[in-house]
C-alpha cells in the first residue's frame, strides 16, 4: 500500500542544499538572457525542445525539425501516434502557465490535452491495473490498484498544499510520487514532467521557458535508473538529486551558452569551437549529449571540433569518458 506522506518525506542533505543554491545563482544568469533581445526567440526554441524531449523520452522518434513542422501544422513523415503525442504535448505545455499546480482538477484538464486521440478517456484516472516493464518484459514497478488512485492523488495534492519544502525540492518529490502512483493509463511520464514544470513555474516564471525535459532526454537511462531505484527503496533522495542536477545543467547550458549566442548575434558570429570551449570552461564535466542539446548540432560534428581543439592543445580530457572532466588551457599544454 502506497503511503503518500511517507514517500514524500524528505530531509535535504548537503548535496541537495548545494544543488538548490547553485540553481538559484544560475537562475539569475538565465533571467538576464531571457530578458534580453533574444528572449522571445529562445522561448519559442525552448518550447520546441521541451516537446521533443518529453516525447522522445517515451520513445517518440520525431526530430526537432519534425516537431517544429507538426507544431506549425505541416505534414511530416511519422506515425499517427507520434504526431498526436507531439500535438498533445504542445497543447498542454502551451497552457502550462494557466494550470493551478495545486489542483487535481487542473491536472486532469492538462491530461485531457496531453492524451487527446491517444487514450479512450483522456482526463480521467485509469480504470485498470498497470505496471512498468523493461525491454525484457521484467516488471520494474507495479503501480497501486486502480481503485486506490483517486484517494492517493487526493493525498498527494493535500501534501503538495501543506508541504514546507522549497519549491525546487517539492517539485521533484511530487514527480517521484506521481510516477509511483501512475494515475493514468497512458502519459504518466509526460504528465509528471509537465506538472513539475507547473509547480516550478508558479514559483518562478522562468521555468515555463526552461527545457528541462530536453536535458532529461539526454540522460534518459539515468532518469529511469534513479526512478526505478527510488521506487524499489521508497526513498526519493536519489531521484530528487538527479532532477535537481538536470535543472542545474539545463540552466547552465541555456543561461551561459545561450548568453554566448546572444553575443554572437550582436558581434557578427562566434565559431562553434569557441562556443564548445565556453561550455567546457563553465562546466568541466559537460557531456557530449549536453553539447548536442545546447549547440543544436550533431554529436559527430562536436567530436570533430573536439578533436581539432585537442590537436591544437587548447583542451584536454582528464580521466575516463565517464567520471572524468575537461580542462581548458590558456596556453598550449606542455
Amino acid at each position: 500500500m502506497v503511503d503518500v506522506s511517507e514517500m514524500a518525506r524528505f530531509t535535504p542533505d548537503g548535496k541537495t542544499l548545494r544543488l538548490v543554491m547553485e540553481i538559484a545563482a544560475a537562475l539569475e544568469r538565465y533571467k538576464i538572457v531571457m530578458e534580453g533581445p533574444e528572449g522571445v526567440r529562445l522561448r519559442k526554441l525552448n518550447h520546441i525542445r521541451t516537446i521533443r524531449g518529453t516525447t522522445a523520452i517515451e520513445g517518440n522518434t520525431l526530430t526537432e525539425e519534425q516537431v517544429t513542422a507538426v507544431i506549425a501544422g505541416k505534414r511530416v513523415a511519422g506515425t499517427k501516434r507520434e504526431i498526436d503525442e507531439v500535438k498533445g504535448a504542445h497543447a498542454a505545455y502551451s497552457k502550462v502557465a494557466e494550470f493551478d499546480p495545486l489542483s487535481a482538477r487542473a491536472l486532469l484538464k492538462a491530461h485531457a490535452l496531453m492524451a487527446e486521440n491517444l487514450v479512450e478517456s483522456p482526463g480521467q484516472w485509469r480504470k485498470c491495473n498497470v505496471g512498468v516493464f523493461n525491454a525484457s518484459g521484467e516488471a520494474m514497478h507495479h503501480a497501486p490498484p486502480w481503485d486506490h488512485v483517486p484517494f492517493l492523488m487526493e493525498d498527494l495534492f493535500a501534501w503538495l498544499k501543506r508541504s514546507k519544502d522549497v519549491p525546487l525540492v517539492k517539485s521533484c518529490i511530487f514527480h517521484f510520487v506521481f510516477e509511483t502512483i501512475h494515475p493514468f493509463s497512458d502519459g504518466n511520464g509526460r504528465m509528471g514532467r509537465l506538472w513539475q514544470t507547473a509547480i516550478l513555474g508558479r514559483w518562478n516564471r522562468l521555468f515555463y521557458a526552461l527545457p528541462i525535459e530536453n536535458m532529461v532526454m539526454c540522460h534518459q537511462r539515468r532518469y529511469y535508473q534513479t526512478l526505478n531505484a527510488a521506487q524499489a527503496t521508497g526513498d526519493a533522495r536519489g531521484f530528487v538529486d538527479f532532477m535537481l542536477d538536470m535543472i542545474l545543467r539545463t540552466l547552465k547550458a541555456k543561461g551561459e551558452i545561450e548568453g554566448g549566442k546572444k553575443k554572437v548575434v550582436r558581434k557578427g558570429g562566434k565559431k562553434t569551437a569557441d562556443r564548445i570551449v565556453e561550455m567546457i570552461r563553465s562546466n568541466p564535466k559537460v557531456t557530449f549529449a549536453e553539447m548536442v542539446s545546447a549547440l543544436g548540432i550533431s554529436r559527430s560534428a562536436i567530436q570533430k571540433h573536439i578533436a581539432h581543439l585537442k590537436a591544437a592543445q587548447l583542451i584536454r580530457r582528464i580521466g575516463p569518458d565517464k567520471g572524468g572532466e575537461w580542462k581548458v588551457a590558456d596556453m598550449p599544454f606542455p
